[in-house]
């Protein structure tokens, strides 16, 4: 089967590799039905994650339909087509009855998606099936559902998105659009997206923001305590990982609010002073999307949301190179892959 590898930065190659089989009784195989290319396989294919000493399988985001199953497997079956998170999770753990999958004592990452084939271990507590086999717009629905939609929507609920308030995002990638519709879904009063690109600012007010914020840093902080009469967001949405949308996002919320970090932290060093004195409560980390995806697949099959929109290139796997550029050079949100 063909498989991606990224050999280094801006090195991104389609080879062949052995089919993969099942290993563990609780293993899933799946032929893929889509796949895409994530922000944060941005990070290693800009060179900003140390050096690489040989190649490395990519892709951590998938729809498929099983083709075999382990012996132990029973909440799937061959024929099915399903979701699964980024975070493999065996579903029974302390951890994961506790409300975080992506947690799990058993569990790790998936990274081997972009491909025509994966193995996908714990598959009882990872995948979740579908009620049919979807139509192209649910297809794309249902690839973002298994890492931003989670993601965003993880951070829109860690920063209380809910009615009468008030709550921005910090990012304009996929991720902090998912947060947009998230907190929109969630019922948040006022949404305020902060974006720089008119494409992104687009999509942006699509899925519900009310208002749009060009200025970042310190100037984008002074516009949303402008826009708050001075108090600051209820809560912010962190969807970036970098050391200033980090501060910004601290510095825009209110004393007593909440910052949803979900922006895989690269450089961050929070000043113990200024966070005692912020007074704002912090949590983020890797979504427990496994949690929420039976949600998310009965929205997307009933139409009430779709996150696909997200994807504003696809690109057949052999093609997936021209994916990655695209999504470096800013000219795609996010692109979808189909192996």
């Amino acid at each position: 089967m063909k498989a991606t590898f990224m050999y280094g930065p801006g090195d991104v190659r389609v080879e062949e590799v052995e089919r993969p089989t099942i290993v563990e009784p609780t293993d899933a195989v799946i032929k893929m039905l889509s796949t895409c290319v994530c922000g944060s396989d941005l990070w290693p294919y800009r060179g900003l994650e140390g050096e690489q000493t040989e190649p490395r399988r990519m892709g951590h985001e998938y729809v498929g339909v099983v083709e075999e199953i382990g012996s132990d497997v029973k909440t799937v079956k061959p024929g099915d087509v399903v979701v699964g998170s980024f975070c493999l999770s065996d579903g029974t753990c302390a951890v994961c009855e506790g409300g975080y999958p992506s947690r799990c004592m058993h569990g790790g990452f998936v990274g081997e998606a972009q491909a025509q084939y994966l193995r996908v271990p714990l598959a009882d507590g990872t995948l979740v099936a579908t009620p049919g086999e979807p139509t192209e717009e649910q297809l794309a629905d249902l690839t973002a559902a298994s890492d931003v939609l989670g993601t965003g929507w993880f951070a829109a609920d860690e920063a209380q998105a809910g009615p009468g308030k008030t709550i921005v995002v910090v990012g304009d990638g996929a991720v902090g659009l998912s947060a947009v519709l998230a907190a929109k879904q969630l019922g948040a009063s006022r949404i305020i997206a902060m974006s720089r690109h008119a494409d992104r600012q687009a999509l942006a007010r699509e899925f519900g923001a009310t208002d749009i914020v060009e200025e970042r840093g310190e100037a984008g902080v002074a516009k949303i305590m402008e826009m708050t009469n001075g108090v600051g967001a209820d809560g912010v949405v962190e969807a970036v990982g970098t050391q200033e949308s980090m501060m910004q996002a601290i510095s825009a919320c209110r004393p007593g609010g909440y910052v949803g970090y979900v922006g895989v932290s690269h450089g961050v060093q929070l000043d113990g002073g200024q966070l005692f004195f912020s007074e704002v409560h912090l949590m983020g980390g890797p979504a427990p999307v496994r949690k929420y995806l039976p949600e998310f697949i009965d929205l997307i099959y009933k139409g009430e949301i779709h996150p696909g929109k997200v994807f504003t290139k696809t690109v057949d796997l052999d093609d997936i190179a021209e994916g990655y550029r695209a999504m470096d050079q800013r000219e795609a949100i996010k692109v979808r892959v189909r192996p």
